[in-house]
């Protein structure tokens, strides 16, 4: 961000003098690799940007606004000359939805969740977190993610979400895979631990640089863990580490800073203020509203239904006797019934006849079929990667049992495993039977197929589902 006011000057002149003060034992922090231009990041990020404040209520409020605009402002002004990019334009908007997240897309556009602000006990760890959020955007972790990414997910066709298409949940994936013509889904979003930790030390760094004792970041985080692994979203897009408390405290310590900012009058100021206004909805609530507002003002000038804009009944034709073969980029081949609808998002594809899919609150759904994708992880441990999967779908689908005891199975030629869960359907109320197969690619990636069915009709899928997962074919 390019400083040109009076103002700006002497706030980046002040961080240059706190700079000062921090001892040289800091961690050094290594940019990773990343085969896109900045020029890149920033108009991915500004597509993506462009689309949140399109589904996301904006808290335009000034008071709220410009207070975290003026933290942002801040942390921009003694951003290390080694991480500035001059194309980068770092906005901050305040979001109003309770969830207790906040994001930053790649080129600089940052979103700070109302929730985020009304769960912290000090102005520091707002600053942390954003600081946290600032240090993925100066180490590009979006775009590095999709040069990591890309030797799988763009061969089918799009860099969308991790494992949330058809019956799992996802909203903020949603809202930003809609955006550009990647696709970019939350791969923009969705890092790895080495990233996270990473963002976790330069951010410390970055708000000593600030004035702020690095000691309130750690303090946010320990305040968003204990919401446990059904809280907030920010744990599913910013995966612990481990000791992440820890070793921030332990960064904390060589970053001295002489009289840090403690005591806010202007964070005591807008935390009243936010006190005195209408409660906030939810994340998955603002973007329900925001569709239904759109489908309210659109033109009433018919258009063609487009696949899987209705509620599915579950009212499907049995699967057909003839069978038809797919090919999804030079990840796998599959057989599924000819009566199948293809229906790819993200990373992942699903098959499923008319009336079996669609849309519900704002999801999409499937009562009957597969989905098959593919699932990038950082560690080759199937069950822990078969894991770390159910707890996505558990997210989307609130009425899901615990699943069975994992079973040895075969996909693609490779060793797997197998389970059953119950679910009642998030659109028709139904019950069914969810039995996921996965397995570990070459490279590492997990491999997965989920097959759903209604409970009363199960056993007469079992021998399609079984004949669908024998074709398969993997190319890795």
């Amino acid at each position: 961000m390019t400083c040109t006011t009076k103002s700006a000057r002497l706030v980046a002149v002040a961080g240059v003098m706190v700079a000062s003060t921090l001892l040289l034992a800091q961690t050094r922090i290594d940019v990773p690799k990343n085969k896109y231009k900045v020029s890149d990041d920033v108009k991915l990020g500004k597509e993506a940007a462009d689309e949140v404040r399109k589904q996301l209520p904006l808290i335009n409020d000034d008071s709220v606004s410009s207070y975290t605009a003026d933290l942002g402002r801040k942390l921009a002004a003694v951003i290390p000359a080694e991480y500035a990019h001059a194309e980068f334009q770092y906005t901050f908007q305040t979001v109003n939805v309770r969830d207790i997240n906040a994001f930053a897309l790649p080129g600089g556009p940052m979103f700070v969740n109302r929730g985020m602000i009304e769960a912290a006990n000090a102005e520091g760890e707002v600053v942390g977190v954003m600081a946290h959020e600032m240090s993925h955007v100066m180490l590009r972790h979006g775009t590095a993610n999709m040069t990591k990414a890309q030797s799988i997910w763009v061969q089918l066709g799009q860099l969308g979400s991790l494992a949330t298409g058809a019956i799992v949940g996802g909203s903020l994936g949603s809202i930003i895979s809609q955006t550009g013509q990647l696709g970019v889904g939350t791969v923009l979003l969705k890092n790895s631990r080495d990233f996270e930790k990473n963002a976790d030390l330069l951010g410390a760094q970055l708000m000593s640089r600030a004035g702020y004792d690095a000691r309130d970041m750690a303090n946010m985080f320990r305040t968003i863990e204990k919401e446990g692994k059904s809280g907030p979203q920010f744990l599913s897009d910013h995966p612990n580490p481990g000791n992440r408390v820890d070793y921030i405290t332990k960064e904390a310590t060589s970053l001295h800073v002489d009289n840090p900012i403690h005591e806010s009058a202007a964070f005591d100021k807008v935390r009243a203020h936010l006190k005195e206004m209408p409660k906030a909805p939810t994340t998955e609530e603002a973007t329900k509203n925001a569709k239904t507002s759109a489908a309210d003002t659109s033109s009433s000038s018919p258009s063609s239904p487009r696949a899987g804009d209705a509620v599915p009944t579950g009212r499907v034709a049995a699967p057909a006797s003839r069978y038809t073969q797919y090919t999804e980029g030079n990840i796998f081949q599959v057989a599924v019934p000819s009566n199948w609808d293809e229906l790819p998002s993200g990373t992942s594809v699903t098959f499923a006849p008319k009336g079996g899919y669609g849309t519900s609150n704002g999801q999409s759904v499937f009562t009957h079929g597969v989905e098959i994708g593919v699932s990038r992880n950082d560690t080759r441990d199937l069950q822990t990667q078969t894991d770390e999967l159910i707890d996505s779908l558990h997210r989307g689908n609130p009425r899901m049992s615990r699943p069975s005891a994992y079973r040895r199975a075969t996909i693609g030629g490779r060793n797997g495993l197998q389970t059953t869960i119950d679910n009642v359907s998030e659109a028709t109320g139904a019950r069914e039977v969810i039995q996921i197969v996965t397995t570990v690619m070459r490279d590492g990636n997990l491999f997965y197929a989920i097959f759903v069915a209604p409970s009363d009709e199960y056993n007469g899928y079992q021998p399609v589902f079984q004949r669908v997962a024998s074709s398969i074919r993997l190319a890795n």
